[in-house]
């Protein structure tokens, strides 16, 4: 099973991703492409295990430990919210949380919940008493093994990780949302891999051509994470929120033209006999709608400052 194949690599001792900004992001960003180019469900949980041990470390000091295995559960549904409430002894959680990866196999989470002065993130075991979890309800094929589902908490004692907000006020929040586009990226070149190799047996002139501008589209996405992992370990601890909404759409843009240029040009063929092919096109078209498409590009348009991309200080 998916989490199982995910536990076993975040389990084996040689595993810890370098944390990003520490010089070595690039490392870490590889080390999640391979995992997504491998099997997109299981990069997926890696990479939210890697992302807890990076938020307890830039939050509190701390980090993940061995024989652990976290989510970070941090989506807000409309409908649903999760409630903390302070007690003898600490804080208890309360409430329904959607969209929860790892759902039924975590050992631990990062959990958002609401309180009196803000949203603020706490750890949970998720073997305490109270912990209810539900993925029966994922329909769609993509991302089915990424065990994603909702959890229900009633009155479960969670520890508070850092202030109120400081979840979203740290420059390591929008590293980790460059770190899913690298998984995006992953997923990209896995869904690639069968053109590749038509193309390497073929002399069809129009295979090919697909073949250059898949090949071109991914080397573009991976010099975009390239230059994003210098600038984070070039100055880490400047907001990289204009960074990673532009990495973010321009790998979101990549993983969608892979998908249509493979499907365009190799049929229906691998879509219908090739299980592993037709499971990674269903995971990463699921996977990239993780992005707030057109909303996200709204954002960035908001942040550029009249700064325009390149060198010198141009302004518009």
């Amino acid at each position: 099973m998916t989490p199982a194949r995910a536990r076993a690599i975040v389990d084996d001792p040689s595993f810890p991703l370098p944390r990003p900004g520490r010089g070595h992001t690039l490392d870490r960003f590889a080390a999640l492409v391979r995992a997504c180019s491998d099997d997109i469900s299981t990069g997926r949980l890696v990479e939210a295990h890697a992302d807890a041990d990076a938020i307890l470390a830039e939050i509190c000091g701390g980090g993940t430990a061995p024989g652990e295995f976290w989510g970070v559960w941090a989506a807000e549904g409309r409908d649903t919210r999760v409630e903390a409430r302070s007690v003898a002894g600490g804080c208890e959680l309360s409430g329904i949380k959607e969209w929860c990866s790892g759902a039924t196999s975590c050992t631990h989470a990062l959990v958002t919940a609401h309180t009196d002065a803000g949203n603020r993130l706490f750890a949970v075991d998720l073997g305490r008493p109270g912990v209810s979890a539900d993925s029966s309800a994922w329909t769609n094929t993509g991302m089915r093994d990424s065990d994603t589902g909702t959890v229900t908490f009633d009155a479960v004692p969670a520890d508070p990780i850092g202030e109120p907000g400081a979840y979203l006020d740290r420059p390591g929040f929008w590293q980790g949302g460059i770190g899913v586009a690298a998984c995006w990226f992953g997923g990209a070149r896995k869904v690639a891999a069968p053109l590749y190799r038509a193309a390497e047996r073929s002399d069809d002139a129009l295979l090919r051509m697909h073949a250059g501008a898949v090949d071109a589209h991914l080397a573009a996405g991976w010099a975009h994470l390239q230059a994003a992992a210098h600038e984070i370990d070039n100055d880490p601890t400047a907001s990289a929120k204009r960074l990673a909404f532009a990495v973010r759409w321009s790998v979101e843009q990549i993983a969608t033209a892979v998908i249509d240029r493979v499907g365009r040009a190799l049929g229906p063929g691998p879509l219908a006999a090739d299980p592993d092919h037709a499971q990674a096109v269903a995971d990463l078209t699921v996977y990239i709608r993780q992005s707030h498409a057109d909303r996200d590009l709204a954002v960035l348009g908001g942040l550029t400052g009249g700064r325009i991309p390149g060198p010198g200080s141009e302004t518009s």
